[in-house]
C-alpha cells in the first residue's frame, strides 16, 4: 500500500512541478513523499522551532510527533483529548483544540495540560477546532459544530459557529468574527496585520485586518473556497487544503495545486530544520514536500 501510494504521488508531483505555473515554490527535486500512514484521520500539523512536527491522530486520541532528526514519527501524547488543531506557543508549549471535552487546552513539556478555555459566558463550546496564536500571546480559535460519536451530546449549547478571541493574559474571551456558516481553517499573517478565516460551510476564505487591541475589521472575501485547515509561507502565499492543496498568492489568484494521493487533505504546515518542507496530513497519513519557500515560522 505504501509502494502504490509513493508511486502515485511521485507522478502527481512530476506532472506538477514540469509547468512552469508553480511559481518556483516546489524544490527542484522535491517529489511528494508519504512519511508514514495507518492512522484513522490524521489532522492538526504544527512545527516547533526545531522544525520538530506535531499532528493528531483524532479518532484515536493521540498527537503523533514527527522529529526533524531522525524523520521517524512516534507518539507524543495518548489520550490527547481528541486534539484536532494544533498550535506551538513562543515558550515551546503545544497549545490544543480538545474536542472531546469543548476545550483549549496548553500541554506543557511534561505533557500535562491546562485548561485554558472551557465556555462561553457559561455555555460549552461547540467544539474548538484550529487556532492561531498572535505576537501578543492571543488566541483565535474556530468553533463550528461537528457531530462526534463519541460525545454525548446531541445538539450545541451555542447556537452560532463563531470564531472566538483569547486574550494574551487568558482572563477575557471575545467573539472574534461571526455571520459564518461553519469557520474552521484559521491562520494569521507573519507581521501580525492579517487574519485568514476558512468558512468551510459556506466555501469562501476571508481575510480580516487584525487591529491594535485584536478586534477583527475589514472583513473582506479573499477565496471563493473553503478549506479544513491552512498555513502561510515567506512570501505570503496562502496554502489551503481539501482537494489537495490548493495556494494562492497574496492577491487570492491561485498559483499551484499540488494533488495528494487521499480522498480529503485536511491540514498543512511548514516545518523540518530549515522549515522550507510541506508536511500535508491526508485522512490515514502524513505527507511531505520539499520545498523552495519557507513558513512564516521560525
Amino acid at each position: 500500500m505504501k509502494m502504490n501510494r509513493n508511486f502515485a504521488a511521485l507522478l502527481l508531483l512530476l506532472l506538477v512541478g514540469c509547468k512552469p505555473s508553480d511559481h518556483g515554490l516546489i524544490a527542484n527535486d522535491g517529489s511528494l513523499t508519504l512519511v508514514a500512514d495507518g492512522y484513522q484521520f490524521t489532522e492538526g500539523p504544527a512545527s516547533d522551532s526545531l522544525g520538530n512536527v506535531y499532528f493528531t491522530d483524532q479518532p484515536n486520541n493521540r498527537i503523533l510527533k514527527w522529529d526533524s532528526s531522525t524523520g521517524k514519527v512516534s507518539v507524543y501524547l495518548e489520550p490527547a483529548g481528541r486534539a484536532n488543531g494544533l498550535y506551538v506557543d513562543r515558550q515551546g508549549h503545544l497549545v490544543a483544540a480538545a474536542d472531546e471535552v469543548f476545550q483549549l487546552w496548553k500541554i506543557d513539556r511534561n505533557k500535562q495540560h491546562e485548561i485554558l478555555a472551557a465556555n462561553f459566558e457559561g455555555r460549552k463550546f461547540n467544539g474548538p477546532n484550529d487556532l492561531w496564536i498572535d505576537k501578543q500571546g492571543g488566541i483565535y480559535f474556530t468553533d463550528p459544530y461537528y457531530q462526534r460519536p463519541y460525545w454525548e451530546r446531541t445538539e450545541k449549547e451555542i447556537e452560532q459557529e463563531r470564531v472566538y478571541y483569547l486574550s494574551p493574559d487568558k482572563k477575557e474571551i471575545r467573539v472574534a468574527a461571526d455571520n459564518l456558516v461553519q469557520p474552521n481553517g484559521i491562520i494569521g499573517s507573519a507581521d501580525g496585520t492579517t487574519l485568514y478565516i476558512a468558512d468551510i460551510g459556506d466555501n469562501k476564505t476571508y481575510a480580516y485586518q487584525i487591529a491594535e487591541n485584536g478586534e477583527l475589521v475589514n472583513r473582506r472575501l479573499f477565496a471563493g473556497m473553503g478549506s479544513d485547515g491552512m498555513t502561510l509561507d515567506e512570501h505570503g502565499n496562502l496554502y489551503l487544503t481539501g482537494d489537495g492543496v490548493t495556494v494562492l498568492d497574496a492577491t487570492g489568484k491561485k498559483i499551484l495545486h499540488i494533488p495528494v494521493p487521499e480522498e480529503w487533505t485536511a491540514n498543512v504546515t511548514f516545518g523540518g530544520k530549515d522549515q522550507k518542507t510541506l508536511f500535508i496530513t491526508a485522512m490515514d497519513a502524513l505527507y511531505s514536500l520539499p520545498m523552495k519557500v519557507k513558513g512564516t515560522r521560525f
